[in-house]
């Protein structure tokens, strides 16, 4: 029997970190090597991708996570643990972790693939800025090459971040720009 199959067994057809009903693919935990049930938790593709792009995460997608991180598997309680973590200060998700114990073997698992030393992105307070947050300008920032002035007090509502922590992209006056992250506070 494939990995595969045996996660479909295990999962009864559902993905293990959200419920959902949907075609599953196995996803191996980081830093693991060996390809096998115990080290590999059966996802569907919503899933898979958010994970892979973490900026992408959605926290209505993962409330599942709150039946599911007690599975008595171990990859589904690492696995758990990692989207969690992956949603930093979100309050649900704090709140979830901390209900949730592993055994320290399990932790350190869980933690030894984690990307947390990742460069945050920081508003002019030193708040860690995130995907979707609101921001206001607290500056008058002259916006080259589009020939207007983004004027102090604007809130720049469902920013994206950039691959540079000193920048985010928002819309501005229905204009997509990139915007200093000292220059905003966030909302």
């Amino acid at each position: 029997m494939s990995v595969l199959e045996e996660l479909l067994v295990r999962s009864g057809g559902k993905c293990e970190l959200c419920s959902t009903k949907s075609q599953l693919e196995t996803y191996l935990l980081p830093p693991q090597l060996e390809v096998n049930i115990d080290h590999c938790v059966g996802v569907c593709d919503t899933c898979l991708s958010q994970i892979e792009n973490p900026d992408s995460l959605d926290s209505k997608h993962f409330h599942a996570l709150s039946t599911n991180m007690w599975s008595d598997t171990p990859a589904i309680q690492v696995m758990s643990y990692r989207v969690l973590k992956m949603f930093g200060a979100n309050s649900w998700a704090v709140d979830q972790l901390d209900q949730l114990y592993l055994e320290d073997d399990l932790k350190a698992w869980a933690e030894s693939g984690l990307q947390l030393d990742k460069v945050k992105t920081l508003d002019s307070n030193g708040s860690v800025l995130s995907q979707g947050d609101s921001v206001t300008l607290i500056k008058d920032l002259v916006v080259k090459g589009a020939g207007f002035k983004a004027k102090r007090g604007t809130t720049v509502k469902n920013i994206s971040l950039t691959d540079d922590p000193k920048h985010i992209e928002g819309r501005v006056n229905g204009t997509r720009i990139v915007l200093v992250a000292a220059y905003l506070k966030k909302v």
